[in-house]
């Protein structure tokens, strides 16, 4: 399947830049998830194959049965549960959930099927640090139910945006999209299938770019000022 994708980057530059660069320090990551864990599984698999030049500090679930959690454990990555109902309240939630994630220092906070949204308080101690991967070619379809969304607006395609996390739902600064097309046999099922195929690669995509050139993770707060390129 062919993918075609829209960038903030700009690949030349990129390649010129990191051609002749000795290798930086791995990036340490924090997932936050959900669920399945897909997009952790694949970025787990990148890591461990040398194409990514990260290290995930640690994966923390607010789901118990979040199976991101056994993928994270088979990869011998610590985990953490940080569950909703041992606490009185959404902010002290929140509070606690920021707490842990301040233990590991990171330098990218990945939310990978993360479903809950996080308030203005949580995305400001981590400032242009959070990023999301959103199934849809935002700005359309924020929120839920996109591939069945996608469907009945008669859209030709659809896709996946990487995005900077701020406090208005999926509408942080597009770092990177990637489109698949719509075909008349496809249903929410088949579309999120090829969705999350090329989620698995534009996620990684943006990982290892920003492991390459620290003065674009330095930059992430610039984004909104930019527009989408298309990559080649």
């Amino acid at each position: 399947m062919s993918h075609r994708k829209y960038s903030l980057f700009d690949t030349k530059r990129h390649e010129a830049m990191t051609s002749n660069l000795t290798p930086n320090r791995p990036l340490k990551l924090v997932f936050l998830i959900s669920g399945n864990g897909s997009n952790l599984q694949a970025i787990i698999d990148n890591i461990n194959q040398g194409k990514l030049n990260a290290i995930i500090s640690t994966v923390i679930s607010d789901k118990e049965d979040s199976y991101g959690l056994t993928r994270a454990t088979k990869a011998s990555i610590p985990t953490e549960l940080c569950l909703r109902q041992h606490f009185p309240s959404k902010q002290e939630h929140e509070q606690a959930l920021a707490t842990l994630v301040s233990k590991y220092q990171p330098d990218l906070v990945v939310l990978a099927g993360f479903m809950k949204k996080l308030s203005a308080e949580f995305i400001y101690r981590f400032p242009s640090k959070i990023l999301n991967i959103h199934p849809s070619l935002l700005p359309k379809f924020k929120g839920l139910n996109t591939h069945q969304r996608a469907i009945d607006a008669k859209e030709s395609e659809h896709g996946a945006t990487v995005h900077v996390v701020t406090p208005d739902l999926d509408s942080g600064p597009i770092i990177i999209q990637s489109a698949v097309s719509i075909t008349a046999e496809d249903t929410a099922e088949t579309l999120g299938n090829k969705v999350l195929e090329t989620e698995h690669i534009i996620y990684s995509q943006v990982i290892q770019y920003l492991a390459e050139t620290p003065q674009a993770l330095k930059s992430l707060a610039t984004l909104s000022m930019q527009k989408p390129k298309r990559s080649k």
